[in-house]
């Protein structure tokens, strides 16, 4: 059976049964909040097309939380929790995990500490046991502590040789700058050395407990055993996180950074400001992404860079929507004798969509193209449901919002899509190209 770790997370995770109710989500998702005893809740949505229970956790509290000089605490945490927990040592618990079938994993992000549980209906007691430990009995195992972070800073290094990642880095850093958005999340080599077994255990006890912790549960699990599964898997959490607070970034734009490569080829990265999620303008801005760059074959920046003219072989834009941030992204990766050239011609079409707008056409095509889609990036297995039914709490969007998602994206006027580019795209944005000097 295959082994799943952290970095196998999404398609041990999110590889998932299809949910047949999922089709139509305006009426068939039905969603039911269930309370456990232990002051654990969680939104559930039963579903027995397939014998499989779901659940999707998060916590509040990523990488933020990394103390300076010790980042990549919480990449490094994410690794260990198949690495041994209660009475199973490392071998133990993963030849547990394999016995039932059992897929078990943590991410991390910058605001969040993801993790999740897929388990057939008839192992989920052995399931939601193994879970338990993981998020209150780790072992933090010396040996298995240093594996990981050996295989971790293996991939760092092969991290910093690829011209997405420097500029990647080199654009939050410019962003973000003395704010904790701006640090390296994975960590360094060189952070990564100076992280203990004690740092590791002190996060783990900051960062898992009830006050911060977000709950999804999809599948063949009725609203009475959801509860008694809430007080098992969670029921010994502490009662409060000890959170660092984070404030809203000020972000900086206006600048142009060149880093050189050896690399025959460039790669472009550019940011804007955005909304933040809760900000009612961020349906329009997010249609204005869509077209600029965030609708791939169909995004001005496709047809005008790649299409027209092969200029580029990836192009394009994304909203980005942080808890204390959000800033629109482009990028791109060309030839780098054409990189000047595709750099003039994002901006044209960045300052053109900002002076005129999109057409009726384009948004139209946009609006059904976002309400169209989401069902099917999002609500066609059970593991994807239960990821949605997390944001949806994490970003308060309301357990209503599949009902009103489709109504309020059709609201979004021209004129206020018109408007967002006016205030977003007219801003000279901070402006990063990685490769070889005098491209």
């Amino acid at each position: 059976m295959i082994r799943f770790r952290f970095l196998q997370f999404v398609l041990a995770m999110f590889v998932a049964f299809p949910v047949a109710t999922a089709a139509s989500p305006s009426h068939a998702v039905e969603i039911k909040q269930v309370s456990g005893a232990k002051g654990v809740s969680a939104w559930l949505v039963e579903d027995y097309s397939v014998p499989i229970v779901t659940i999707a956790v998060s916590f509040e509290g990523g990488s933020t939380q990394d103390p300076i000089g010790k980042e990549g605490i919480a990449s490094l945490l994410a690794t260990l929790f198949d690495e041994g927990a209660g009475p199973y040592d490392s071998k133990a618990f993963q030849a547990r995990t394999e016995e039932f079938g059992v897929s078990l994993g943590y991410s991390w992000g910058r605001d969040q500490f993801s993790g999740g549980l897929r388990v057939v209906k008839d192992d989920s007691a052995q399931g939601f046991e193994l879970m338990r430990l993981s998020l209150t009995q780790l072992l933090f195992d010396p040996a298995a502590i240093n594996r990981m972070r050996d295989s971790w800073k293996a991939g760092i290094v092969r991290a910093e040789n690829d011209a997405d990642t420097k500029a990647a880095d080199a654009l939050r850093e410019s962003l973000f700058v003395g704010h904790p958005y701006s640090r390296r999340g994975q960590g360094t080599a060189q952070t990564l050395d100076t992280i203990s077994r004690d740092d590791l255990v002190k996060q783990f006890r900051r960062l898992f407990a009830k006050n911060n912790l977000t709950v999804a549960v999809v599948g063949a699990i009725s609203p009475e055993e959801t509860a008694q599964m809430l007080d098992l898997v969670f029921g010994e959490l502490p009662q409060k996180a000890e959170l660092e607070p984070v404030a809203p970034a000020q972000m900086q734009f206006g600048k142009r950074i060149d880093v050189e490569d050896t690399g025959t080829q460039t790669a472009i990265a550019m940011a804007l400001p955005g909304p933040l999620r809760a900000e009612k303008s961020f349906f329009a801005a997010y249609l204005m992404n869509h077209i600029l760059g965030g609708g791939s074959f169909s995004s001005r920046l496709y047809d005008e860079i790649r299409e027209k003219r092969g200029l580029a072989y990836s192009v394009g834009s994304s909203l980005a929507t942080l808890d204390h941030a959000a800033y629109i992204s482009a990028s791109s990766g060309t030839r780098s004798d054409k990189a000047e050239e595709t750099l003039a011609l994002m901006r044209s079409q960045i300052a053109r969509l900002a002076a005129d707008g999109p057409t009726t056409g384009e948004l139209d095509a946009a609006k059904k193209f976002v309400i169209g889609s989401y069902a099917i990036n999002n609500l066609d297995t059970s593991a994807k449901i239960a990821r949605a039914l997390i944001s949806m709490q994490t970003e308060k969007l309301g357990i209503d919002y599949l009902v009103r998602r489709g109504d309020l994206i059709n609201a979004v006027t021209l004129e206020d899509v018109k408007a967002v580019a006016r205030k977003y795209l007219t801003v000279e944005p901070t402006v990063v190209m990685v490769g070889p000097r005098n491209s």
